[in-house]
């Protein structure tokens, strides 16, 4: 049949011809259990709703929709077998508002709104039960729905009228009216709460609305005011003068050096270096000599991701960047942190003996279904919206007792990271009346309704159907356009913006009051105004729903037309929605309705409902003494380095974009093999110079079991143990976000709590100097169910996870656990545990289900803030080549990790630190702090004599050498007690990720990357240049214009700009709207690079909607035609730049055999520094750089490049190729990261004007910029010759 089904008379269906991969037809045929029989054929469906008063549509229109949709033309006959799924009825999805936007901006008129299905076409007749059956399990019941009859798509663009609101009637019902509200609505209020709001509306004469009383829950949930912390406590009878909170701030009142902002945003603001900082105003990009302060922030967004763990832990990511954006008037999110603990895997094929049967409620996802599908939500929305993700952590812990199970049921997702901010822009402004309230960014939908409420609830206790109502669903691209309009606002000379929130947790019930409270004002708000996707929704749902990447903002009124222009640019939906009066009324009007669904004072919806009190008597934890007879062997170690906590994090990290931005110094991976082992993340501050930002975490949250107040102290010095090599040159440069996480109301959790934070706050971090400005918590971690009748319940530990955030003088100086080829060179494990080895809590200990024992604990709150300076003193002198602490897993861990890293053995010899070989496993595998590095042996004494300074020279054990043979052999008093076999360490350390990449990636390229990352003889990133890199470069007097050319959804203009201005170009940025506009035109440049980055977010294929909006746009067309023709010109395709470029061939000469990019072999994301070679070409960018090759970040989801037909000849304007460490031409993942034929990583045309290719050379033209080069690179990497090649073509 043809690829077009008529549904219904403005409703057609598409068929696409994209056909689904084996392995994931695979997956689909289990999860179904399909019989083997059975043919199933999945395809893509594109509904497309036309105009009512639309015609028959013509021929030429029906070819032009199949073209853009890549449709194929034959297709079978759909029979009464299939069912499919499509988004929720009622919601536009994003993908639609973005499709839509692409079928309009390419003169498809005719179409309405589009949106996208599947087809789940079966060869068996089924009855329509059956497949309803099957599509309900594997559709997500937030977002979509299962049809078994193609003409019930119709409801897709059903349009429902608008639903009346409630009131509650408190008269008639009095306090029992509320009670009720509270409990169908979902709303969380405590007894005190409900009787604050009886009196409140009892005084004013009026029944509250559904509407107020929601927009009242979220506003004053234990999510948003934080009321544990807040609360007053009383131990063993006596009250405390301090909350919590107040505990945090003594820290700041301590020592607020280097803070800029505390408490007063949603992040804090830490004062960064004076430098030039690199951005376009009006246009042109240049550097602007300003302070680059830090904007610091983490969140949790935990319970969404039990529920519905990708969009759950997507969101929380894109809340937090969100949170950084609106910091003071504006700031730019720069890095990002994420982390997860989860209960045991319990991965099928890698059953371990510590694990025992899962139980947990249905309704919450297994943790191995979380740690599939929750961190690839998180990095897909870092990737999209453009911040590289550097810094992580994982933890996997589950306790089973006779009474008590702990463990992490409700899981921790963490989200974080760093932006910049400009002084200026630190504090928000006077917002005065008249000022106009706007919403900037997507529009409402029916989701996340009440997860403020939701989230401060123990998972279990609430509905299931508002479990899954309060979880939000993600648009990065979207928040993108929305950051491109705050860049353009900060950047000006005179910001536009006068205050602006984000719209989180409450929607624009909390953003929009806040805004208005924090005015000293009041609020008039239309609510139709508020852009609206579903117009059926009741006045409470479009004021309280969740819907995401919105900011709301105050705009003075003569700005409002500059506002207004940026945002059009940026094709940035926004709406003027009402305005600063005089007061403190907040009203919202309803002119559907002619009512007004919230007409509240300020004053009752901000009050100060009764404080909560908490109390505990205090309870001494009895401590069993450890006990471990077992002989140390290898499969014990094996054992430990199998445990998730410990195990690789390499399926974790791949799957981010962590070169985005070009400012990366420093990721997870190190060393020419790329071992994911830094313990921090550092960013440059700019592109010129060596300052830099470092981050790093630190949790040990299994040890709160036996003592909170260790475990919180062990995880702020982690933090500095892990941060300390980057180069930070004293204790108090470091400030924390701290992330609590437990559940005071249950067991002993009260008591954890507040010794735990007593610890930190009034002692540690005093002592330290170290300020906490900000943080968050989530004190609702209990997972409680009924099963058969039985009460069950999942305590988490209380879990203290520290962020820790510093300036940086000099990253140069920065060090990595990578052992160094130095054969004249010890090991020096310098033990700031003195001597103790409590191993309570340990990965030991949890796999062999051992609870007793005492926990590690700080036995060094002296020393550490002189061992810091002296770390720093020897990192700057260049005394330490390698440098990692001790933690999850023990020595052991460290000296294997330091190994893996190195590709090097050691030869440790115990004689001068263990007494006892009986206390070997004790040595070996406790947990307290300590630090290992490698000096070489004519440094040695220097170093100890510096350690001395700090009084730790006697804690300093010279404990080995690196050596070549492939094993760790332990010696002691001249007798070998262990010989651990390298390959069998590190197969063991990437068991858990293989068979995770297993069951979430192309099994096949899952089996190719364990293959490779367990290969001893892999040389590694092998370099070879075949040319002088040039030290500096000669400016010449002029300059020639090159575009820096973005779409919507572009990231990666700031390191292209950076690049060729590098090498002397006027660079100027130039969105697509500008060409369509006419503000700019091509023939005016003498250069043209499309960037890289999501184009409406890769609907319609990468880089697809991009290309048809030039090729269905008659003056498009014509000049990127005449600038293709052009030889005295050039043009440069990266990474979504080039997809975009490969579809424009008919306006390309000499590009008639270029191929088209596809989703990559593994089915994911592939971000990896990987090396390409240089082949022979007449591309201008290559030119005298033939046999090179060259290490390149490499970030993308479709670079497999894919042939018309399989002729070899098309391979010939190949101009690089991913290579193996032998410099061969490799289709072999990951080395070949996507599966591209004979390695094919970029393409030319014939005159070599035009090259298109996807790795990222602009992100790697400096050698600081990537995670390892060659010790001889200076400032500049190789690449910089291909930007110097485009400066000197243009002559």
């Amino acid at each position: 049949m043809n690829s077009i089904v008529v549904v219904s008379k403005n409703l057609l269906a598409i068929i696409g011809s994209e056909q689904t991969s084996e392995f994931r037809l695979s997956q689909i045929r289990k999860s179904i259990s399909l019989d083997d029989e059975v043919g199933l054929d999945i395809k893509e469906v594109y509904f497309c709703h036309l105009y009512p008063d639309q015609e028959d549509i013509t021929k030429e229109q029906e070819a032009k929709l199949i073209a853009l949709l890549n449709a194929s033309p034959n297709q079978t006959p759909l029979e009464d077998n299939y069912f499919f799924i499509t988004p929720r009825p009622g919601t536009i999805s994003p993908w639609s508002s973005k499709a839509t936007e692409i079928l309009k901006n390419c003169d498809i008129n005719f179409v309405q709104r589009i949106e996208k299905g599947m087809c789940y076409n079966f060869t068996r007749k089924f009855d329509s039960a059956t497949l309803n059956e099957m599509g309900k399990i594997i559709f997500d019941r937030m977002t979509q729905e299962v049809f078994t009859n193609l003409h019930e798509s119709s409801a897709l663009f059903s349009e429902s009228l608008p639903r009346q609101g409630k009131d509650i009637d408190i008269f008639s019902d009095n306090l029992e009216g509320l009670k009720k509200a509270n409990i169908e609505l979902g709303l969380a209020l405590s007894a005190d709460e409900i009787e604050y709001l009886y009196q409140s509306y009892s005084n004013t004469n009026k029944n509250p609305t559904e509407a107020e009383l929601m927009m009242f829950a979220q506003a004053n949930s234990e999510h948003c005011r934080h009321k544990i912390f807040n609360a007053t406590w009383t131990i063993d009878g006596h009250v405390s003068e301090r909350s919590l909170f107040d505990m945090i701030r003594n820290t700041h009142s301590n020592y607020s050096e280097g803070i800029i902002s505390a408490y007063e945003d949603n992040a804090a603001i830490l004062k960064g270096h004076r430098s030039d900082r690199f951005y376009p105003v009006d246009g042109k990009y240049s550097n602007h000599q300003e302070d680059i302060n830090l904007v610091i922030k983490v969140e949790t967004h935990n319970h969404p991701t039990a529920i519905s763990p990708f969009s759950g832990a997507s969101t929380g990511s894109g809340g937090e960047i969100r949170d950084e954006g609106a910091t003071g008037v504006g700031a730019k999110p720069k890095a990002g942190l994420t982390g997860f603990s989860v209960s045991s895997l319990r991965i099928p094929k890698l059953q371990e003996r510590w694990e025992f049967p899962e139980d947990k409620p249905e309704r919450i996802s297994s943790p191995l279904e979380i740690m599939i599908e929750a961190p690839i939500g998180a990095a897909s929305f870092n990737n999209e919206f453009g911040r590289p993700n550097i810094v992580g952590y994982f933890r996997s812990f589950e306790s089973l007792s006779e009474s008590l199970h702990f463990g992490y049921h409700k899981p921790i997702m963490l989200a974080g990271g760093l932006g910049n901010i400009k002084t200026e822009h630190a504090l928000k402004k006077e917002v005065p009346i008249g000022s106009k309230l706007i919403v900037l960014g997507g529009p409402a939908m029916l989701i996340g309704l009440g997860g403020g409420s939701a989230s401060s609830l123990s998972s279990g206790e609430g509905d299931s159907d508002l479990d899954f109502a309060s979880v939000q669903r993600e648009n990065p691209e979207m928040e993108r356009r929305c950051q491109e309009v705050l860049d353009r606002c900060w950047q000006e000379k005179n910001n536009p913006i006068l205050f602006i929130h984000d719209v989180g947790a409450g929607g624009l019930s909390n953003a929009i009051p806040e805004l208005v409270k924090d005015s000293g004002h009041g609020g008039l708000i239309r609510l139709r105004d508020i852009p609206n996707s579903e117009p059926g929704m009741t006045p409470m749902e479009v004021w309280c729903n969740e819907s995401q990447e919105r900011y709301v903002m105050a705009i003075s009124e003569e700005n409002l037309e500059k506002f207004s222009q940026i945002c059009e640019r940026e094709r940035c939906p926004y709406a003027v929605v009402g305005e600063i009066t005089s007061g403190h009324m907040l009203e919202v009007y309803d002119s559907h309705f002619d009512n007004y669904p919230i007409s509240l004072s300020l004053d009752t919806l901000f009050g100060k409902p009764p404080k909560t009190q908490l109390s505990f008597n205090k309870h001494n934890k009895q401590h069993v003494q450890f006990e471990y007879d077992e002989k140390i062997t290898q499969d014990a170690v094996c054992e430990v380095l199998r445990h998730p906590t410990v195990a690789s994090k390499s399926f974790l990290i791949t799957i981010g974009d962590r070169s985005i931005t070009g400012l990366v110094a420093r990721d997870q991976f190190v060393g020419p093999w790329q071992v994911p082992v830094s313990d921090y993340g550092l960013c440059k501050s700019t592109f010129s110079g060596n300052y830099g930002e470092a981050m790093a975490m630190g949790e040990r949250t299994p040890l709160s079991l036996i003592d909170s107040s260790a475990a919180a102290r062990i995880s702020i010095a982690e933090v500095v143990t892990n941060i300390l090599p980057s180069g930070i040159k004293d204790i108090s440069d470091i400030k924390i976000s701290a992330n609590w996480m437990g559940s005071p109301n249950r067991l002993n959790g009260a008591q954890d709590l507040y010794e735990a934070v007593s610890a930190v706050g009034m002692e540690l971090c005093p002592k330290w100097n170290i300020a906490v400005p900000v943080g968050k918590d989530s004190l609702s971690m209990t997972t409680e169910w009924s099963d058969g009748g039985f009460d069950k319940a999942v305590h988490s530990p209380l879990s203290l996870v520290a962020s820790g955030f510093a300036p940086v003088d000099d990253i140069s100086t920065a060090v990595t656990p990578q052992l160094k080829d130095i054969q004249e060179s010890r090991i020096l494990f310098i033990d700031l545990g003195k001597g103790s080895r409590r191993m309570g809590g340990s990965i030991l200990a949890q796999v062999n289900d051992i609870k007793s024992g005492e926990s590690p604990d700080l036995e060094c709150i002296d020393e550490m803030p002189r061992f810091v300076e002296i770390i720093h003193k020897l990192l700057v002198e260049k005394k330490i080549h390698a440098y990692h602490d001790r933690s999850d897993g023990g020595l052991v861990s460290t000296l294997a990790e330091m190994s893996f890293a190195g590709r090097l053995g050691l030869n440790i010899d115990l004689s001068s630190v263990l007494e006892d070989e009986n206390d070997f496993a004790e040595f070996l595998f406790n947990e307290e702090l300590g630090v290992v590095i490698q000096v070489s042996i004519e440094d040695e004494k220097y170093v100890l004599s510096e350690l001395n300074k700090c009084s730790l020279k006697e804690h300093t054990h010279s404990i080995g050498t690196v050596t070549e043979e492939r094993c760790i052999n332990f010696h002691h008093n001249q007798k070998a007690i262990l010989s651990l076999s390298l390959k069998s360490l590190l197969e063991n350390w990437h068991r858990v990720g293989f068979e995770i990449q297993t069951l979430r990636d192309n099994p096949a390229t899952a089996e190719s990357e364990f293959r490779h990352d367990t290969d001893l003889n892999n040389l590694g990133i092998t370099p070879k240049i075949n040319f002088s890199i040039p030290k500096n470069i000669d400016l010449r007097s002029s300059r020639p214009r090159i575009a820096i050319l973005r779409e919507q959804g572009v990231n990666g203009q700031n390191e292209m700009a950076a690049a060729f201005y590098e090498v002397g170009f006027d660079c100027i940025d130039v969105h697509m709207t500008d060409l369509v506009n006419k503000r700019h035109k091509l023939s005016d440049f003498q250069g043209l690079v499309a960037c890289g980055g999501f184009s409406y977010g890769d609907v319609l294929g990468a880089g697809g909607g991009w290309a048809n909006s030039i090729l269905y746009d008659e003056n498009l067309r014509r000049q990127f035609g005449n600038f293709f023709h052009d030889e005295a010109v050039f043009t440069l395709g990266v990474c979504n730049g080039c997809q975009a470029l490969s579809h424009l061939g008919a306006l390309i000469p000499g590009s008639e055999n270029w191929p088209d990019f596809k989703r990559n072999l593994s089915e994911k994301f592939e971000a990896r520094l990987i090396q390409v070679a240089v082949q022979k070409s007449p591309s201008i960018f290559f030119k005298d750089m033939e046999g090179s090759i060259i290490p390149v970040p490499v970030a993308h989801g479709e670079g497999r490049v894919e042939f018309s037909s399989k002729n070899k000849e098309h391979l010939e304007q190949g101009i690089i190729s991913y290579v193996n460490d032998a410099g061969e031409e490799t289709e072999i993942y990951p080395e070949n990261p996507n599966g591209s034929i004979a390695g094919i990583a970029g393409v030319t045309n014939f005159s070599g004007t035009v090259t298109i290719m996807m790795p990222h050379p602009e992100r790697a033209f400096l050698a600081d910029q990537m995670s390892w080069v060659p010790k001889d690179w200076e400032k500049y990497s190789p690449w910089i010759k291909f930007f110097c090649n485009a400066r000197n073509f243009i002559g």
